[in-house]
């Protein structure tokens, strides 16, 4: 009769475990700190470059809902995506995600594609905007995965803390 240990390699570890629903909560907010960062910069650019186009004699603004304003909402949705998949693809986190142990991978336990990590961002931003709802799916589904780690292949798991693997 086979061992445990005869069945299994020394040097495999058991998976990471999925990271839970407070914890990926919790790095969206920590990482909300960074991309309003961002956001100001861009605005910064978006408002000097608005300004050198000839708008600084009336002291005007940006208008609200104009095409303009679009297009830096637009810019900060992008330069947000940029973050977050450059992170995830180096590194599997975010600066949000590093307190809490929490990273990105493929649903093979490999490094996610560019394709996939922007499917993954541009289906989190729907379910954010969705009031939370592809994130509160997490709750019901069977691998406890949101909608965007589903429809992307990703998965985010939690590491152990150091010294306790």
């Amino acid at each position: 009769m086979q061992t445990a240990s005869e069945t299994t390699p020394q040097h495999a570890s058991p998976p990471a475990p999925r990271a839970h629903l407070g914890w990926r909560l919790l790095a969206l907010f920590y990482d909300l700190w960074p991309a309003l960062a961002l956001w100001m910069l861009l605005s910064l650019l978006f408002t000097v470059a608005f300004t050198f186009l000839g708008h600084h004699a009336a002291r005007q603004n940006i208008a609200p809902f104009s095409a303009l304003q679009w297009l830096l909402w637009a810019c900060c949705w992008l330069v947000t995506g940029l973050y977050a998949t450059l992170s995830w693809r180096h590194g599997g986190q975010t600066l949000g995600m590093r307190p809490w142990r929490i990273f990105v991978t493929g649903a093979d336990h490999q490094r996610p594609t560019y394709a996939a990590l922007w499917l993954r961002y541009a289906a989190g931003t729907l379910s954010l905007l969705a009031c939370g709802l592809g994130f509160w799916w997490a709750w019901i589904d069977r691998d406890r995965l949101t909608v965007h780690d589903r429809l992307s292949g990703t998965r985010v798991q939690r590491r152990p803390k150091p010294g306790k693997a």
